[in-house]
């Protein structure tokens, strides 16, 4: 779906919880409610089918059962409300409960693909923090729900929402700690499940200063969250969540700052709870102290590794000569490819100015056309050199006729004289382009393999022209 859709999409779901938000408890909003309900849980199901079967697949349909599984319990506590009595504790509570696992499993899975081999700072420090909430929800949450003196059941159920709370932080934890793109989809996800606890803490402690009939009307705001999942899974950089990315992890400043809040959970609730005494506000005081300055050392070491972390990347995806990228790149993009069009470039003339100026001569012909070709294309293109002096343009989403123009713009940029030193080098280009749309899929080395054709097609037919690839 295009992006423009999605928020179209997104602003429709908005308007249907503010209007039940506002008839919440209404004969006419419960029939709203589920009507919607049902409307977005089907919705669900028909971007995951969408999605080509596999393991990239399955987080998604482990998302759609979890929204599901809470309008199944939704739906038994309407029938409990219009035929019976909303026991405090009942069927409906299994299957809101079911819920939070699978999600947590999907997002989990996401993880794991995302930052394959890479994922374990992720999860140090997502369950660092997680351990500091689980804390602080035993002493708020659980706590008093079990010295309730309610019945078994009453007791039990209840402090288990706390409880899949924390474990669905520790999933979103994963992937927000986790290396990997930063795009729309990943964003939609990580704000679905931030506005998931939000509702989930706000039900436990809104009531505290709030009547309970005004808090119970945030309830719709589950199904904002679930258009956010769908969006996720609509947007057309999906995959985002479900492929290894390439982006390095680096560590933000707010990482450190949470790191330091879970550092101190621990000691500022034994301070409330034993007491605002000054012998221990001094001790915290100086616990403060201390790991602020722990942190500060580890973040000057982590921002010396990151930077060596990021040069080691940045050579092994990059020719070192002309700063492009090199066919490790190009590979990881032909394996995402959809509507593309590829350029495969060969210097007419190349070997002449090796031979007679020497490889001085040389890489500045092959700098001056690395800078030609990036000056060229579109922010969206890739440039490639694959090694001597073959170069590859990968555009996507570029139709064929506009391939063919700037085959001819690349061909007469490439034709320009180049000055080294007083003498005049004269080189041109032979390209095979390859060209394919939504109605002409290619696997991943088809495009590449035809392009090369044609641009040998090129060669053979004479100095400085294209060949279009044939499907």
């Amino acid at each position: 779906m295009a992006p423009r859709r999605i928020w179209i999409f997104l602003g429709g779901a908005v308007a249907a919880v503010t209007g039940l938000t506002l008839t919440y408890g209404t004969d006419i909003g419960n029939a709203l409610y589920l009507i919607t309900y049902l409307t977005i849980s089907t919705m669900a199901w028909t971007a995951v089918r969408q999605l080509p079967a596999g393991p990239e697949r399955t987080p998604w349909v482990l998302a759609a059962a979890s929204q599901t599984l809470w309008l199944t319990g939704d739906v038994i506590e309407l029938i409990y409300l219009y035929f019976d009595s909303v026991p405090p504790v009942g069927l409906a509570d299994a299957f809101w409960l079911a819920g939070y696992p699978l999600l947590a499993l999907a997002l989990i899975r996401m993880a794991r693909r995302r930052a394959a081999g890479n994922l374990r700072g992720a999860v140090l420090d997502g369950l660092t923090l997680t351990v500091a909430a689980a804390l602080a929800s035993w002493q708020f949450l659980i706590l008093p729900a079990i010295g309730s003196g309610l019945g078994l059941l009453e007791t039990i159920v209840p402090p288990l929402y706390p409880i899949a709370d924390v474990v669905l932080l520790a999933a979103v934890l994963f992937i927000a700690l986790s290396p990997g793109d930063r795009g729309a989809p990943t964003r939609l996800l990580l704000g679905a499940v931030v506005l998931y606890l939000a509702v989930d803490v706000a039900y436990n402690v809104l009531p505290l200063f709030a009547d309970y009939d005004l808090v119970a009307r945030i309830g719709p705001l589950i199904m904002l969250g679930n258009a956010l999942v769908i969006a996720a899974c609509l947007h057309p950089g999906h995959t985002e969540l479900t492929r290894p990315g390439q982006r390095v992890n680096l560590l933000h400043p707010s990482r450190v700052v949470f790191l330091g809040l879970a550092f101190l959970t621990a000691p500022t609730l034994s301070l409330f709870e034993d007491g605002l005494e000054r012998d221990a506000i001094v001790a915290l005081g100086a616990t403060v102290i201390s790991t602020a300055f722990v942190l500060s050392r580890f973040t000057i070491a982590v921002r010396e590794q990151e930077k060596t972390q990021a040069l080691l990347v940045h050579q092994a995806r990059h020719d070192p000569l002309t700063g492009l990228a090199n066919r490790a790149v190009l590979a990881d993009e032909l394996a995402r490819t959809g509507p593309v069009a590829v350029l495969y470039l060969d210097l007419d003339g190349f070997k002449e100015v090796n031979d007679e100026h020497g490889h001085e001569a040389g890489d500045l012909v092959l700098s001056t056309v690395a800078q030609r070709l990036s000056t060229a294309v579109r922010a969206t293109d890739l440039v490639v050199r694959l090694g001597g002096d073959e170069f590859v343009l990968f555009c996507p989403n570029l139709p064929e006729p506009e391939a063919m123009k700037l085959a001819d713009r690349v061909i007469g940029d490439l034709a320009q004289p180049i000055m080294f030193g007083d003498r005049v080098l004269d080189i041109g280009a032979s390209v095979g382009i390859a060209a394919y749309g939504p109605d002409t899929p290619a696997r991943d080395g088809d495009v590449l393999r035809d392009a090369d054709r044609a641009m040998y097609e090129a060669k053979r037919q004479g100095r400085g022209r294209w060949v279009m690839a044939r499907n």
